[in-house]
């Protein structure tokens, strides 16, 4: 791997890092406690679309454990894994094959990703019941994730030459 392709590594991770800390402090309540506006899953956007999938699940995981650690309770890190896990498998093969533009993949990775964690949470209470929530989020991540995927385009295209460069 090269020195400048480290070097953008480590940067998208370290945004993401940031990004994710920033949305922390912002008071988002829509009705519903847990809806996010998603800002880490900008760089998630950035790193798949320009360094391809193996890059972004690294930029992910390293996001996630950093995260979880520094700032929150280590039950976070579980229901991360959770939902970044569905959401980059859904988003790669989107990608992959082509399925949908920018914003229907963001769209499909921020459902993915509520699913992911509900699942997880599924699975820690033992209990379906934590399902009758999903559809507030899936309504939340659906706008989050159009968001997401618009302003992605507008980055991508702003700053794809760099990482062709590489």
């Amino acid at each position: 791997m090269s020195t400048r392709k480290i070097a953008l590594f480590g940067l998208l991770t370290a945004l993401a890092v940031v990004l994710g800390y920033v949305e922390s402090l912002i008071p988002v309540y829509l009705g519903a406690p847990g809806v996010k506006l998603g800002l880490a899953n900008l760089v998630t956007m950035i790193a798949l679309y320009c360094m391809g999938v193996r890059a972004a699940i690294a930029v992910n995981l390293v996001r996630i454990f950093f995260s979880g650690f520094t700032f929150g309770p280590a039950s976070a890190i579980l229901f991360s894994l959770a939902g970044a896990g569905l959401s980059l498998t859904v988003m790669g093969v989107c990608k992959k094959f082509r399925l949908f533009g920018m914003v229907g993949v963001s769209i499909l990775g921020g459902v993915a990703h509520n699913i992911g964690q509900f699942m997880m949470a599924a699975y820690v209470v033992h209990t379906f019941g934590v399902f009758a929530y999903l559809p507030v989020l899936l309504g939340a991540g659906t706008v989050a994730g159009a968001m997401i995927g618009l302003l992605g385009g507008m980055v991508v295209q702003r700053i794809s030459r760099v990482f062709r460069e590489i």
